[in-house]
């Protein structure tokens, strides 16, 4: 929380920051941790007759495994160690309104193809994985 408070009084208005934040965390570890502190155990090989039982259920589309927290490895240090500013790309207030316009048309048009195009003009680095579909369609 310290940092998150540190890096707010460093800003100057649009400033993205970075923060160290330690070691990374294991689900597993986490999810433990959480059913010990609610008062229970858990319930596994080790202690059957213990209260939750953990889920291994891999993962689902759209996960990953580990957290980007920079689109490009554009940083620069500030006066904190753990505090690092990200030198991102942005699209200035005026075109990004213009895009959310025409993104609105092509909703209310069912528009996928722009919608698409318009998406991968303004997410940096937006790549696209699979073809148009429609979830809903291929249920």
């Amino acid at each position: 929380m310290e940092l998150v408070i540190q890096a707010g009084a460093m800003g100057k208005g649009g400033d993205v920051f970075v923060l160290d934040m330690g070691e990374p965390v294991r689900i597993d570890d986490l999810a433990r941790k959480m059913v010990h502190l609610s008062g229970l155990e858990v319930k596994d090989d080790n202690n059957p007759n213990g209260d939750i039982e953990i889920h291994y259920i891999g993962l689902r589309p759209g996960e990953k495994l580990f957290e980007e927290l920079l689109i490009s490895d554009n940083v620069s240090e500030t006066e904190h160690p753990l505090i690092m500013r990200a030198e991102e790309n942005f699209i200035e207030y005026q075109e990004l309104q213009a895009t959310l316009l025409e993104m609105e048309a092509a909703i209310d048009n069912c528009d996928h193809a722009t919608l698409r195009r318009l998406l991968v003009k303004v997410v940096f680095d937006f790549k696209p994985q699979c073809d148009i579909a429609d979830l809903l369609y291929m249920r």
